[in-house]
């Protein structure tokens, strides 16, 4: 019986990726009613799970902490083909949507897949205990780069209102680069053992030598990956402007959209991380959400800075008072919680709730 539902699982996922493709080359460009904006909100949430399932597949094969760079990687590909696309069909609007999605992918990431994978790990082992070197080294790299993306653009006076000028988008542009690099070269060659799953006793758990699936079982999830990718990319550009005229007739404002797009291009990620709680590996669970908020940021500010280049409209990457509030609060806590390198439901809690007052501020500012 077990194997019967592991064989359907894998056809589910090989079919549901080619499925979104296809769905995909007849939908595009096109004006979508609502019956098929529901069918394409169901594919795409399918594509979404079988992206987890591959990404996990090439996890297994390369072990980690590669298998959570992949992931985090994939995801950020998602987000910076969104952020481009709705930015150039979006005019005035879309010059906030970089920041916006950016800024919600760091909150999510940060304060909700953190808190609420402690929160399960807690549940479940009462303490939970990761690498502080390594998760540390993370979070002082995102706390950085949000700085120099998200907050300096606010005190700028080269140009008028929160946006760099040309050079100084260049300079953010290729320091965020540099640092990503410079993170991935440590997380995956120099210091690796920082950032594998530890025991109670502080013994480092490589799973590199695990019996994982074939390198042709891999290959094809490789293929399978990119498939869903490009399906959920493409599908979600579809149903935005669905998404955009649900957010305006609720009277919410416009920056919510890029929520629900960091939301939806993370829903990969927050499954995998709470996997990996699930197994207690909590220190992979930290990899993947501190890995993508800083390849959210580390890739997407580069991308839009190359964007800006042919957008006619402006590119707004300051945020306002509120917002650098609670990203200040969410470095304190974030490192508080780090230090230790042991988290009870207490540290899950308060990630939870600064993610919740995010929320509560996006929609009601």
């Amino acid at each position: 019986m077990i194997t019967r539902l592991r064989a359907l699982a894998t056809q589910w996922t090989a079919a549901v990726p080619v499925l979104a493709v296809v769905l995909l080359a007849f939908t595009w460009g096109r004006d979508l009613p609502g019956p098929v904006v529901a069918v394409v909100t169901l594919v795409l949430a399918g594509a979404v799970l079988a992206a987890v399932h591959h990404a996990e597949v090439i996890a297994h094969r390369v072990g980690e902490p590669f298998g959570s760079l992949v992931l985090a990687v994939a995801v950020t590909v998602i987000e910076v083909a969104l952020i481009v696309t709705l930015m150039a069909d979006g005019g005035d609007k879309g010059a906030t949507l970089a920041r916006d999605t950016v800024f919600a992918a760091v909150m999510i990431t940060c304060n909700g897949i953190v808190g609420i994978c402690l929160l399960a790990g807690a549940l479940r082992h009462r303490v939970v205990v990761f690498n502080p070197e390594g998760t540390g080294a993370a979070l002082a790299t995102v706390a950085t780069l949000a700085t120099l993306s998200l907050v300096l653009p606010t005190f700028t006076t080269s140009k008028p209102g929160p946006e760099f000028s040309t050079a100084q988008l260049t300079f953010a542009a290729i320091a965020s680069l540099v640092l990503y690099g410079l993170f991935v070269a440590t997380q995956t060659v120099r210091h690796r053992e920082y950032f594998l799953p530890i025991t109670r006793n502080g013994e480092v758990i490589d799973s590199e030598h695990d019996e994982g699936p074939s390198t042709r079982t891999a290959m094809i999830s490789v293929a399978l990956l990119g498939l869903a990718l490009v399906g959920v990319v493409g599908l979600a550009k579809g149903v935005s402007p669905t998404i955009e005229s649900g957010v305006e007739s609720a009277g919410m404002p416009h920056a919510v959209v890029g929520v629900i797009i960091a939301l939806l291009v993370l829903l990969p990620e927050t499954i995998a991380a709470l996997r990996a709680t699930r197994r207690d590996r909590v220190q992979t669970s930290l990899n993947l959400a501190l890995g993508s908020a800083m390849a959210s940021i580390g890739l997407t500010i580069p991308a839009v800075a190359v964007a800006s280049v042919w957008l006619s409209g402006p590119l707004v990457l300051g945020l306002g008072p509120t917002h650098m509030v609670l990203l200040a609060l969410t470095v304190v806590v974030g490192t508080l919680t780090v230090v230790p390198g042991r988290a009870t439901l207490l540290q899950g809690g308060v990630h939870l709730v600064l993610f919740a007052a995010y929320l509560e501020l996006a929609v009601t500012p």
